[in-house]
């Protein structure tokens, strides 16, 4: 198209574009094929699927999506290609989810491992930096399980997929507060713990904490009063 062709108020060719009407109908059979394609294509892939992706997984899912947009609305484009595409797709995750099932140290490298990112209600903050989890995020899913401080986490692990899995501490212990420092009125209400101290970079519990000993754990010297 010749740019003296292109007017701004010239709303047929900005709504239905210069194909001939029949092309609408063709469209209509165009996604249909494609829905086809897609809902076979997941039955395939297996029922993960229509859960929470993987990374492998979400690859899978952008490469159909590349291969459909255009057999859509392009008339010049064939259904074929991306019929030959998706088969190449469901084929090689077939494959992958193979292999995952059939050896743990491939699935690790092609699924990622997971991370146990609070531990005994410590921060693992290498295992955070490696997961690329801010203390702000962390705190935020905390506190979406409706607890206020570390004392009440077990184990807080990070899935390969993403997804976090809390395990709450049977018998809680004085742990840091994980509620938003802003919220200085709510924060002081909570109850302390007396003559109980955490390290305010990583929830390590001291009794009695000397504000100038570094914390066993991160090496900081930074001690808080403990919540109950």
């Amino acid at each position: 198209m010749k740019k003296e062709d292109i007017h701004l108020y010239d709303w047929q060719r900005i709504l239905f574009g210069e194909v001939p009407g029949i092309f609408y109908v063709e469209i209509l059979i165009r996604a249909a094929a494609i829905y086809l394609l897609l809902v076979l294509s997941m039955r395939l892939m297996g029922r993960r699927m229509a859960s929470q992706l993987s990374r492998n997984e979400m690859a899978a899912m952008i490469s159909m999506a590349a291969a459909i947009g255009v057999p859509i609305l392009d008339a010049n484009r064939g259904l074929l290609p991306a019929y030959i595409i998706a088969a190449v797709v469901v084929l090689t995750q077939r494959i992958v989810s193979y292999w995952t099932a059939k050896n743990q140290r491939f699935e690790a490298i092609s699924q990622g491992d997971n991370s146990a990112l609070i531990e005994d209600a410590v921060m693992q903050l290498d295992a955070m930096k490696e997961a690329r989890i801010t203390r702000e995020l962390l705190f935020a899913q905390l506190r979406s399980s409706g607890l206020i401080h570390l004392g009440h986490v077990k184990r807080l692990y990070m899935e390969a997929n993403g997804a976090f899995t809390l395990i709450e501490e049977s018998k809680p212990k004085p742990g840091l507060s994980v509620l938003p420092e802003w919220d200085t009125d709510f924060v002081n209400r909570q109850e302390k713990a007396p003559d109980q101290y955490v390290c305010y970079h990583c929830g390590t519990l001291q009794p009695k904490a000397d504000q100038t000993q570094a914390c066993p754990t991160c090496g900081r010297n930074q001690w808080i009063p403990a919540l109950k």
